[in-house]
C-alpha cells in the first residue's frame, strides 16, 4: 500500500465549524469551493467530471471512494470540473480489470487536492440542517486563520456566472450527417453522455458557446434547440435567456436540462431559487404529473425554478414534480414546442425511466 505518510487536514466551512481528516497521499494543499454532497454509491468519475459541479468541493457519502479506480470512457468532460474531494475512505490501489489507471493519479494530473479520514456522515448532516456554504480545505501546514481570512473574502455561489468556465470556447460540430435534422445546442457546460444521447435520435448537432446569439443560431438553420446543463446561478444568463425567449416565440421546438431548464422557466419570467443544499445524487424519485409514472433519477443541482411561480404562469404547465420535497422538476410552454426537466435523463439510474424525454424531443422536431 503506498500513500502512508498522509498529511494531517482539515475542511473549514464559512461559519467558522471545522471538521478534520487526512490528506489524499502525502501532498500539501489548499482548495476553495461551495461545498456540497453526492449520495450516489457509484459513478464518482462521471460526477467529478461533470461541468455542472465546477467551482464546487464534493462530498461523497459512499463509504469507499477510489476502489475501482478510473476509466477513459468514463468521464462527463476532458478533465474534472471539482474544486475538491472529501471521503471517507480512500482507496489507492484499484480492483476493476477495466481501470486505466487509480484516482489517486488521475487527481494527481490534474490538480485536485482531496482529503479523505473525514466523518462525512457527521459533515453531510451539518450541511443538511445549516445549508450549503463556502468551504476550504487544506491540509495542516495551510493556517487554519488564515485560511479563514481567504475565505471570507470569497463571493457566495448565489448571483454567481459561472459557463463561461466550463462551455466550449468555438463554434463545432458533433455527428455530422447528410440530410439529418439540426440541433442547435448551447453549451452551457454539457455533459458528453448528452451530446451521445442526443445523437442517437439521427441528428446533427450544432454545439454553440454560451456568448451565442440567437442569430448565430439562426445561420445554420436549425430544426430545434437544445440548451444544456451547467454551473452556477441562471439569473445573471441574461444573454442566454433572451436567446431562449427568442427561440420559443419563434415556436422552434426547444428541450432544456437541469440548467437549461432554469433558463427556459426565467424566459417565461418564473424566477428560481438558491436551495437550502440542492439535490445530487441517483435515486431522486420524480412523479410524471401527466402519466402518474414515477421516474428514478440522477440529479445535480443547487437551484431551483419556484413551484408556486410556474403554476401560477398562464404560459407554464406543471409536468413533473419531486418527491422528496415537492418541488418543480419539469414544465412544458403552453402552445410551444418547449418542455424542460431538473434532472438527469441521460445519466440512466432508473436505469431507463427517463430516456423517453428524448424521444418525445425526436417526435417534437
Amino acid at each position: 500500500m503506498k500513500y502512508l505518510q498522509k498529511k494531517n487536514a482539515y475542511v473549514l466551512l464559512e461559519d467558522g465549524s471545522v471538521f478534520y481528516g487526512k490528506s489524499i497521499g502525502d501532498l500539501s494543499g489548499r482548495s476553495f469551493g461551495e461545498i456540497c454532497f453526492n449520495t450516489g454509491m457509484t459513478g464518482y468519475q462521471e460526477i467529478f467530471t461533470d461541468p455542472s459541479y465546477y467551482g464546487q468541493i464534493m462530498i461523497m457519502t459512499n463509504a469507499h471512494i477510489g476502489n475501482y479506480g478510473v476509466n477513459d470512457d468514463e468521464s462527463e468532460s476532458t478533465s474534472p470540473k471539482i474544486a475538491g474531494l472529501i471521503c471517507k475512505n480512500f482507496s489507492y490501489d484499484p480492483s476493476r480489470k477495466a481501470s486505466n489507471g487509480s484516482l489517486k493519479e488521475y487527481l494527481d494530473d490534474n490538480n485536485v487536492f482531496g482529503i479523505s479520514d473525514v466523518d462525512t456522515r457527521a459533515l453531510v448532516t451539518y450541511i443538511r440542517e445549516n445549508g450549503a456554504m463556502n468551504a476550504i480545505i487544506a491540509s495542516s501546514d495551510h493556517d487554519l486563520e488564515k485560511s479563514k481570512e481567504a475565505l471570507a473574502a470569497k463571493p457566495s455561489m448565489t448571483g454567481l456566472a459561472l459557463v463561461e468556465e466550463v462551455s466550449t470556447s468555438s463554434y463545432y460540430q458533433y455527428n455530422t450527417k447528410s440530410d439529418a435534422k439540426k440541433i442547435a445546442v448551447l453549451d452551457l457546460g454539457i455533459k458528453s453522455n448528452i451530446l451521445e444521447k442526443l445523437a442517437e435520435l439521427d441528428v446533427e448537432l450544432h454545439i454553440f458557446p454560451h456568448s451565442a446569439t440567437y442569430e448565430d443560431i439562426l445561420g445554420i438553420k436549425p430544426d430545434a434547440l437544445f440548451i444544456s446543463n451547467g454551473p452556477g446561478d441562471p439569473e445573471p444568463l441574461e444573454g442566454s435567456i433572451e436567446l431562449t425567449k427568442r427561440a420559443i416565440n419563434d415556436d422552434l421546438p426547444t428541450f432544456g436540462i437541469c440548467l437549461g431548464h432554469q433558463i427556459i422557466a426565467l424566459a417565461h419570467d418564473v424566477p428560481t431559487f438558491k436551495m437550502h443544499h440542492g439535490h445530487r445524487g441517483i435515486n431522486h424519485p420524480i412523479l410524471n404529473q401527466l402519466s402518474g409514472k414515477g421516474e428514478i433519477t440522477s440529479q445535480n443541482h443547487g437551484f431551483s425554478v419556484d413551484l408556486d411561480a410556474a403554476k401560477n404562469n398562464n404560459n407554464i404547465e406543471v409536468t413533473h414534480t419531486h418527491l422528496n420535497d415537492n418541488s418543480l422538476a419539469g414544465l412544458r410552454i403552453k402552445g410551444k414546442k418547449c418542455f424542460s426537466v431538473q434532472y438527469h435523463p441521460e445519466a440512466s439510474p432508473g436505469p431507463h425511466d427517463a430516456y423517453y424525454l428524448f424521444q418525445q424531443f425526436a417526435e417534437m422536431i
